[in-house]
């Protein structure tokens, strides 16, 4: 077998189709869009490459085939947010061979060594958790926008290893038709009587009101969690930018007390189920696929991309009774042709936020898991530590 560096078009073009190649029988796998993996490795699109650090590798078996790739990473902002420094494995695929994968993950391990890291978490993306997060180790279904999806066997790869388990992320399901339960029921009938709270999705119209209010529920209520910093106007008003060309005002809600925001639920059209016809190229024929699509209402599923409660009003309903005002406007309305809601990324160290979620009468529906593996074999591990 032979390990090649990924540095030409080429072979960053082969580190794509290799994917692709292995999972085209496979009926869940929804092939990703290449501009979203290529731009991980572009410092001009991702700006966190100005002051770390990204490889890519292919390896070959001895006939010249690509049987595996691999990703690893510094993250000169994150890399000693753990005891020790560090850095990241991503963009992990390769055939059911544990020899093939020892030799992938050797290279990530002597790269990151090189470079003073003292461990590494994998799978991950050399950005933000909400994409490319994880392995997928239950409910192989069909993934949402941006969200990894591998064989099962990938799990034993990793553990065989050494790879221990950081934390869990869990994708959470219900129909729009679903009921709230019953107990969760009584608390939103008594906050939706109470005339102090009142719920409104957002208004295209005045969209920087709604991103000021996205960004103080967000960092009242996220900014305290591990590796979350508090999310500034420009961070805020970048993710309204990016969310405007696809966003559906009816299905991002907004919970107030005394006309102060104390929750939200970001929701968009789930964009896989457009995405999977245009074969991973968003050029004009892609795009043209992806409008008809979507008109013709292709797109049957919510994606649940963030959901907070400010701490002072958790536990009250509040999100029991957003959900049931947001369902007055999309239930039996056939202008609005949702059926079902997939929530993204709760890890296991957010009870409360699972908790949340479930209140809602969310039920986990596939499990990703986020790894770690110390170089030093002898150090204690530990997990992800409990949000209380």
């Amino acid at each position: 077998m032979k390990l090649i560096e990924v540095n030409t078009p080429e072979l960053a073009q082969e580190f794509l189709m290799l994917q692709v190649r292995m999972y085209k029988n496979d009926p869940n796998y929804i092939r990703p869009l290449d501009k979203d993996i290529d731009n991980v490795f572009d410092p001009k699109k991702n700006k966190l490459l100005r002051d770390g650090e990204a490889i890519r590798w292919i390896l070959q078996d001895d006939k010249g085939k690509s049987i595996g790739r691999v990703a690893a990473f510094v993250n000169k902002k994150t890399m000693n947010a753990a005891e020790q420094p560090t850095g990241g494995m991503g963009f992990f695929d390769c055939i059911n061979d544990q020899e093939a994968a020892n030799m992938l993950l050797d290279a990530c391990r002597e790269w990151l060594k090189e470079r003073g890291m003292e461990a590494m978490d994998g799978p991950i993306n050399l950005g933000e958790r909400d994409k490319w997060w994880g392995v997928l180790i239950d409910g192989f279904h069909q993934p949402t926008y941006c969200m990894p999806y591998n064989f099962p066997y990938y799990q034993q790869l990793l553990e065989n290893y050494g790879f221990q388990l950081y934390f869990k992320q869990y994708t959470y399901y219900r129909t729009v038709h679903d009921d709230i339960p019953e107990k969760y029921k009584v608390k939103a009938e008594k906050v939706l009587a109470d005339e102090n709270y009142h719920f409104r999705h957002l208004d295209k119209k005045n969209l920087q009101k709604y991103t000021n209010d996205f960004r103080e529920v967000y960092n009242k209520g996220w900014a305290k969690h591990e590796g979350v910093k508090p999310m500034t106007e420009a961070q805020a008003a970048a993710i309204m930018k990016q969310l405007k060309p696809i966003l559906d005002e009816r299905i991002m809600w907004f919970a107030y007390y005394n006309n102060e925001p104390v929750g939200f639920f970001i929701a968009i059209p789930e964009l896989n189920q457009l995405f999977k016809y245009a074969n991973g190229k968003l050029d004009l024929w892609g795009k043209v696929k992806f409008i008809f699509h979507r008109w013709r209402g292709a797109c049957k599923t919510m994606y649940g991309i963030v959901f907070g409660i400010t701490p002072e009003h958790q536990g009250k309903g509040v999100e029991a009774a957003m959900i049931v005002e947001a369902g007055k406007l999309v239930i039996n309305n056939p202008s609005i042709p949702y059926y079902d809601l997939q929530m993204n990324w709760i890890g296991d160290f957010n009870p409360k936020m699972m908790r949340l979620v479930e209140q809602i009468g969310g039920r986990i529906y596939k499990t990703h898991a986020t790894y770690r593996y110390l170089f030093d074999r002898t150090k204690e591990f530990t997990r992800a530590r409990i949000i209380h």
